[in-house]
């Protein structure tokens, strides 16, 4: 079914940064797994430098992507990959939409699909009919570190407590290793 895009999302949120993050504690609230909320200055809150200065193993970071299938109206679903793999837009993602193209959704489209700040998406709080797919490596983690919904805030679990969001399946091979740089 496609998302139609509105100014709020189906739980009312809107983008003010401090009713998203509200949102996303409200939802971890009513899970079964245990989860810490992990503070971070917005300006370290991209994935190497949050790794790099707090202390955390890249392989441990899961990052929430939005994709979207190239069909009118378009369709989109959230990606949870390690960040030392590379999401596999161009075969997997394209195959679960069952499409000819897809690809990475607009940075603004993703902004106004979920309300949360670039650099902060997470799988937590999203709309509940945007399917979410993660990646089996996520699940092999022991712990695995989210977005907040907003910049200033990560979220340390494991990978266990994604099972508990709606929509949510397990895919093998989502994401691949990132290739050798070259040159």
């Amino acid at each position: 079914m496609p998302l139609a895009l509105t100014g709020r999302n189906n739980e009312g949120v809107t983008t003010d940064e401090h009713d998203v993050a509200a949102h996303v504690r409200a939802v971890l609230s009513g899970l079964q797994t245990p989860w810490e909320i992990i503070p971070c200055d917005p300006a370290l809150a991209d994935t190497a430098e949050f790794c790099a200065h707090y202390g955390y193993a890249p392989e441990d970071s899961a990052n929430t992507i939005m994709v979207v299938a190239k069909v009118d109206p378009p369709r989109y679903a959230a990606c949870v990959v390690l960040a030392t793999t590379r999401l596999d837009v161009n075969r997997s993602v394209r195959t679960r939409f069952g499409v000819k193209k897809a690809s990475f959704a607009d940075a603004a489209v993703v902004a106004e699909l979920t309300r949360m700040t670039l650099g902060g998406v997470t799988a937590i709080g999203l709309p509940a009919e945007v399917p979410l797919w993660v990646d089996a490596a996520v699940m092999a983690r022991a712990r695995i570190v989210l977005g907040g919904g907003s910049r200033d805030g990560k979220v340390l679990c494991p990978p266990s407590l994604l099972l508990e969001l709606p929509n949510v399946e397990v895919v093998e091979g989502l994401a691949g290793p990132v290739p050798p740089r070259v040159g």
